[in-house]
């Protein structure tokens, strides 16, 4: 597994920007967007990599992970 895959990556519809947005909480926030919800979610992946990536080649250390097995029955209880 990747650093990357520890990091919950979220692309949601903004009606106010009519389109999708992508963001990885704990790592960057509002980041890319796009018509094409999938093209959003690769250019979110490899934003993140990167982001993880230049934090490694400069020493700091990563943030915590954001996703865990139980994420989706986390989200499942609250929604």
């Amino acid at each position: 597994m990747n650093d990357s895959a520890k990091y919950l990556k979220i692309v949601e519809w903004s009606d106010e920007d009519q389109c999708f947005v992508g963001q990885c909480p704990g790592v960057i926030g509002p980041c890319c967007h796009g018509d094409d919800e999938k093209q959003v979610y690769a250019a979110l992946c490899e934003i993140v990599d990167e982001w993880l990536t230049l934090w490694k080649q400069e020493g700091k250390s990563l943030p915590p992970p954001t996703y865990h097995r139980d994420v989706a029955e986390y989200l499942s209880k609250v929604a």
